[in-house]
């Protein structure tokens, strides 16, 4: 028998992290119409703020506000284009989630655009979760959860690993109800992120990138 075969599970785990790469590709470069380019919206917010945690805040706080007085736009176009069945509130969820985190990432002065930066980003969106990630990854974790403490022990394996990992979280939390086949979505105009995509979750993952991306720790 050969081990090295691909397997059904192996091959859905790639398809999620596939998922999430684009994800991220969106939420840097924007979605045409919808939202700008993620180095404007950060350099906007430099030029009235500096780097600094009032820009945070700031910039978190009009998240915030968005998804719980307007909603999103989920005209994600191209991105829903994998064999990958999830909620569409889902996918909304998790591209304003990664564009809030690596946002604050870009803030605090770290390469958005680093293979390292980007894994710790997605890491960032399990919340609670981020301990028991680390560990399944295979690293030792410390008493905090910061880039300098864990880029060092980012190798290219490591990387894979926590990415599958955290695939495999994101994209089955919605469970099976409401289930669309993504290869099957078409853009629409407008529409809110349901699903318990609110307020307090945005506040949370804010949490947890000011943390991981903490450049006193």
């Amino acid at each position: 028998m050969d081990n090295n075969a691909p397997t059904i599970e192996n091959d859905q785990s790639h398809q999620k992290v596939e998922y999430l790469d684009k994800i991220y590709d969106l939420a840097l470069n924007g979605i045409n119409g919808i939202s700008e380019p993620l180095d404007k919206l950060v350099n906007d917010y430099v030029r009235q703020y500096g780097r600094t945690e009032k820009a945070i805040d700031k910039m978190v706080s009009s998240q915030r506000l968005k998804v719980t007085t307007t909603g999103f736009v989920t005209g994600l176009g191209g991105l829903l284009t994998l064999p990958i069945a999830i909620p569409v509130d889902l996918g909304s969820s998790l591209y304003i989630e990664m564009r809030m985190i690596a946002a604050i990432a870009s803030l605090r002065g770290y390469d958005i655009h680093h293979d390292q930066v980007r894994t710790l980003i997605y890491a960032c969106m399990v919340g609670n979760a981020l301990g028991d990630v680390i560990k399944q990854a295979g690293i030792k974790t410390a008493t905090q959860l910061t880039v300098k403490k864990l880029m060092p022990k980012l190798t290219r394996e490591v990387i894979v690993k926590i990415n599958k990992a955290v695939g495999f979280r994101l994209l089955t939390k919605g469970g099976t109800q409401g289930l669309i086949n993504a290869g099957k979505f078409v853009p629409v105009i407008g529409g809110v992120i349901g699903g318990g995509y609110n307020y307090a979750e945005v506040s949370i993952y804010a949490k947890w990138a000011k943390a991981m991306f903490n450049e006193n720790a």
